[in-house]
């Protein structure tokens, strides 16, 4: 998808997450609809959804798409590259990626943005995967940060 073409998709998702999580103020009602809105409006996402961190261990959550790694290993792959960063990670190619857990072998390129709880500390990420290489970029990253802030706006 052409950069002009994703910004506009996006700023409507935006849009329309910030009338719908007005619904609820729970997080996890909150993670379920982030997710459910992007998985079935972004045709490039294959795998999105939600790790969080729980007694030091990064479970899965709300998801979309095939079946997930239920908890992943610490310190390890994208998801753990993102808490221990505290930043947004894009991978071009997971397959080049230093210790990257396959949960799907058709996944071949990755976003991962750190979930911040209102005190400013990671409690997780949104993670989203594609069947396509390289399939996410600054664009990607920048308003999929916006979304996630919408988790305890």
């Amino acid at each position: 998808m052409d950069k002009t073409k994703k910004e506009g998709r996006y700023q409507r998702i935006y849009e329309q997450l910030k009338d719908l999580l007005t619904k609820s103020r729970n997080p996890e009602a909150r993670m379920a609809t982030i997710v459910a809105v992007l998985h079935h409006k972004m045709e490039y996402f294959f795998w999105t959804g939600f790790y969080m961190l729980t007694d030091g261990e990064l479970i899965v959550r709300t998801y979309q798409g095939p079946v997930a790694c239920q908890v992943l290993e610490k310190n390890k792959g994208v998801c753990w590259a993102g808490i221990n960063r505290a930043k947004t990670v894009v991978v071009p190619d997971v397959h080049k990626f230093p210790g990257h857990i396959a949960c799907d072998s058709r996944s071949n390129s990755e976003i991962v943005v750190p979930v911040f709880n209102p005190e400013g500390k990671v409690v997780g990420v949104l993670d989203v995967d594609s069947t396509s290489y390289a399939a996410f970029d600054e664009v990607d990253a920048a308003w999929l940060e916006k979304i996630v802030a919408l988790i305890y706006a």
